[in-house]
């Protein structure tokens, strides 16, 4: 793959990760090693992907550790004989990209390109294995018409549909927030502007048609972190429970639905809350309540949902005037606006029941409400208590179902109000549909005009794609930019008299909910992708990311690969058959804990005693993700510069398990480009007393081995077999290494009493097991040492289980449970010869001078503790 002569130059050196690197990223884009090769017959395939970057414009560490597991996965697999797609992509559209080209002055498009480019050739100099044939960018019009096809598709089965909704609205900036937009304090996450509600007509795709699915084939995702799987089943929110119907005092025709999981605490509603956005109570409250309530409304209109529903919040209501009557025993209740109510939730009304709801009961403690048991523990209840009873138990105060089992009364009343015609049994979800409207340029146009004649009209699918204009002036205030551009002029497709494009963009994550499935059909230009080559390589067996995308991405994702199942484009059920989630990279930070902010290492004079520059206060020393505004951040390109991306690779491999996070150090990178250096040493001095050639196939006889090839022999195959289980089985890529540098250890110190044979072999398994870690220096010692092709192209070996049967081990000896040594003995020793042998051991000996052996704790095949008395 290169000549001679820079082979020679080259490997006559010393370790120069920088050389070597540049050489071969240019050697393998020449010779497209990496393109991906379609599945031959009974050829197994494997899909490796990482969730696409945003192109911001840097790498940054978080990259750099979600790109490289999923490089190591990939190319293990490849080793281990299947076929591997490994593709990459851009995550291009959305908000930043506009307000940035709103800054500089320049189209999003340029800017967006821009970075692509500069970051792409960040990626390439982590020596990834990446197929860039198959590169996606979804701000491309070659993308995003199909993105276009696929909101068709759903529209044109019922999925799709526009209604008038409250949206987030900031005040300063005057444009519309996504609900991530918005801080935990309710403020625009841009301008800082406390957030408003706004009614706008926008689009939603009917996810809660897929709730019920979604749910149950959690099951079906054995590969997947529990964790992500319980926080996709929360989100979901799945109750089964009573919906009961509450008549209103004085209009006889007029209902009030609540829902409750509850029933059996129907004795005890003391008051219902409603939400207040509810506009069905508007002509019912009297006028002496008006102006209470819309203060309130004004009031509450300034919090967003975290907000209103967070735990730790007081809540707050106002008493509207309107009652109530509760269906099992005709009480008059009192109708409260609360702030805790969401009209988005179940019925937009909630019973409210102090006794036995700890939000309720500090409710009507607040506002004085009544508080009424109906259900006891076993047979002891004090209604003057200071606390709610939550648990199931025995019913009280609640009439003909005095005594009974909590439980079973919920089903007696559910059944009384059911042959009453008050109740009926349902279930719900918390899941609401998914809003996809963006105010916002920079998105994919949604494909529908307006038409006064026809209605709302589908763009036929032979016109996509519906292009994004270049003629639009950009403005970060208002609406959206589209919205009053002639762009918007267009004809009807059904009566071609005059109508209006949609403005409305589509949010970033409908580009990303489909991604994986164009990569296995890049360039088909008919449709987003073939049916049967999707069949072929998905789903995803590897996918790799941040658990922040646990529900929105990864639920949106599953939800429109069942859509477009059911519409037969697709015949999986779902997209992604094992996940990592890795944790976050963190740095050493400053920061001042009276304050709260951030000071940058550059300003701090002592690290071992900081001070805030400007106040002299003392500052806190913490880890926590990296990131500029935390003046933490650690530049990848600054480390391959020094390092090379090998060691950039182990390091961020080795710090700490991949599901945790991973706490930046020096020392620790530096301890990676040692052991790399080691590596290198061992091969280049190993051929200075042997000849390595890697091509060579000699073989030996296991009984001609002596000791040290035989100790060796088990060295190499239990690394085989460790890192194989750690690569496959948990992807614990922090313990691979470590077997890594067991083995080199191993190796350097019995190298030299072995013959040339198991040498060889030694050495070539050593790199090959290598190489999916650090690509680069595995590639220069295998051709230096005459191996055949490039390494990534070898198999990957298997461990031999009959060399790791041992004819000795290491009996660790202990007195009073404190290692004092360890000495060899047969494997198959008796546990009572092990605790002789050990006794008798000149080095327990000086330990058990003049003292009384009081026990002997042997663990046969590890170690022997000695119990002694002073």
């Amino acid at each position: 793959m290169t000549d001679t002569k820079s082979k020679q130059s080259l490997s006559s050196e010393s370790y120069k990760p920088q050389e070597l690197e540049g050489k071969w990223q240019k050697a393998w884009r020449d010779s497209g090693i990496y393109q991906t090769c379609e599945p031959s017959q009974n050829q197994e395939k494997f899909y490796a992907l990482s969730m696409f970057p945003y192109p911001s414009g840097n790498l940054h560490m978080g990259h750099v550790r979600n790109y490289v597991i999923t490089d190591v996965i990939a190319r293990q697999n490849k080793m281990k004989g299947k076929a591997v797609l490994h593709p990459m992509g851009w995550d291009a559209f959305g908000l930043p990209a506009e307000n940035a080209a709103i800054e500089r002055k320049i189209q999003p498009g340029k800017w967006t390109m821009q970075n692509i480019s500069h970051m792409k050739s960040q990626l390439n100099t982590l020596g990834l294995s990446i197929d860039w044939d198959r590169e996606q960018n979804t701000s491309a019009s070659e993308y995003y018409k199909w993105t276009q096809y696929l909101f068709l598709e759903l529209f044109q089965s019922g999925l799709a549909y526009q209604k008038l909704a409250e949206v987030n609205w900031d005040p300063i900036d005057q444009t519309v927030l996504a609900n991530e937009q918005v801080d935990a304090e309710g403020r625009s996450w841009r301008s800082g502007a406390i957030v408003e509600k706004k009614k706008l007509s926008q689009w939603f795709l009917k996810i809660t048609n897929y709730a019920n699915d979604l749910l149950g084939d959690l099951d079906k995702l054995t590969g997947w972190p529990e964790k992500v799987k319980l926080m996709q089943e929360n989100w979901i929110g799945k109750s089964n429970g009573t919906r009961i119907s509450f008549k209103l005092e004085g209009f006889d025709d007029l209902n009030l639905i609540t829902f409750t999981t509850r029933a059996d605490t129907l004795h005890g509603v003391s008051y219902i809350a409603i939400a207040p956005e509810s506009e069905w109570i508007e002509g019912l409250i009297p006028d002496n309540y008006k102006s209470i309530v819309e203060k309130f409304r004004t009031k509450v209109s300034c919090l967003n949902d975290r907000q209103r529903t967070s735990e730790s919040k007081d809540k707050s209501g106002v008493y509207i005037g309107v009652n109530a009557i509760n269906p099992i025993n005709n009480e008059i209740v009192p109708i409260w606006m609360a702030d805790y109510v969401l009209s988005g939730y179940g019925t937009g009304n909630v019973m409210g029941v102090p006794a036995h709801d700890e939000r309720d009961f500090e409710f009507a403690k607040k506002y004085k409400l009544a508080i009424k048991y109906v259900i006891k523990n076993k047979n002891k209840v004090d209604e003057s208590k200071l606390s709610c009873y939550t648990e199931a138990g025995t019913m009280i105060n609640s009439a003909e179902f005095n005594g009974l089992d909590s439980e079973e009364a919920i089903n007696k009343i559910t059944t009384k109000g059911i042959n009453n015609n008050w109740a009926e049994k349902v279930t719900t979800y918390k899941l609401r549909d998914w809003l996809i409207s963006r105010q916002r340029y920079w998105g994919s146009p949604i494909p529908i005009v307006h038409c006064k004649t026809c209605g709302v009209i589908p763009v036929p699918k032979n016109q996509l794609p519906v292009l994004l204009p270049t003629n639009v002036e950009l403005n970060s205030k208002g609406s959206s930019p589209l919205k009053n551009s002639d762009w918007t002029k267009t004809k009807c497709p059904v009566c071609n008299g005059r109508a209006t494009r949609e403005s409305d963009t589509m949010d970033t994550f409908m580009c990303s909910s489909w991604y994986f499935l164009r990569f296995a059909d890049p360039g088909n230009t008919k449709s987003p992708f073939d049916k049967d080559l999707v069949s072929k390589w998905l789903p995803v067996d590897q996918y790799v990311g941040g658990i922040e995308h646990a529900i929105l991405h990864l639920l949106y994702a599953r939800f429109l690969t069942k859509a477009l199942k059911k519409n037969n484009l697709i015949a999986i059920d779902e997209p992604f058959k094992k996940l990592l989630t890795q944790g976050m990279v963190q740095g050493i930070t400053y920061k001042n804990p009276q304050t709260n902010k951030y000071i940058s290492p550059d300003l701090i004079d002592s690290t071992t005693n900081p001070k805030d520059p400007i106040s002299g206060e003392g500052l806190e020393i913490i880890y926590e993700k990296m990131s500029k505004s935390k003046y933490n951040g650690v530049d990848p390109s600054s480390v391959i510069s020094k390092y090379g991306a090998d060691t950039a690779r182990m390091f961020i491999l080795f710090k700490a398990p991949p599901e945790k996070d991973l706490e930046w150090s020096d020392s620790d990178v530096e301890g990676q480009y040692r052991f790399l250096q080691r590596v290198w040493r061992l091969v280049k001095d190993t051929n200075k007393k042997f000849i390595i050639d890697l091509s060579d196939k000699s073989t030996y006889k296991v009984d001609d081995l002596n000791s040290s090839e035989l100790e060796l022999r088990l060295y190499v195959n239990k690394a085989i077999k460790e890192i194989g289980h750690d690569l496959e089985k948990s992807n614990q890529f922090n313990t691979a290494i470590s077997e890594l540098m067991k083995l080199t250890n191993n190796m350097n110190n019995l190298i030299n009493n072995c013959r040339s044979s198991i040498v060889n072999e030694s050495i070539s398994i050593l790199l090959r097991i290598l190489a999916p870690f650090a690509p680069h220096i595995a590639e220069e010692l295998w051709e230096s040492h005459n191996g055949k092709d490039s390494i990534h192209s070898q198999y990957w070996p298997l461990h031999d289980e009959s060399a790791l049967v041992q004819n000795e081990f290491e009996l660790v000896i202990q007195i009073n449970g404190k290692v004092r040594g360890k000495i060899n003995v047969n494997s198959n020793t008796s546990k009572g010869e092990l605790e002789q042998i050990a006794v008798e051991s000149e080095l327990a000996s000086k330990w058990l001078k003049g003292k009384s052996i009081v026990k002997v704790i042997v663990v046969p095949g590890k170690l022997v503790n000695i119990v002694v008395s002073n």
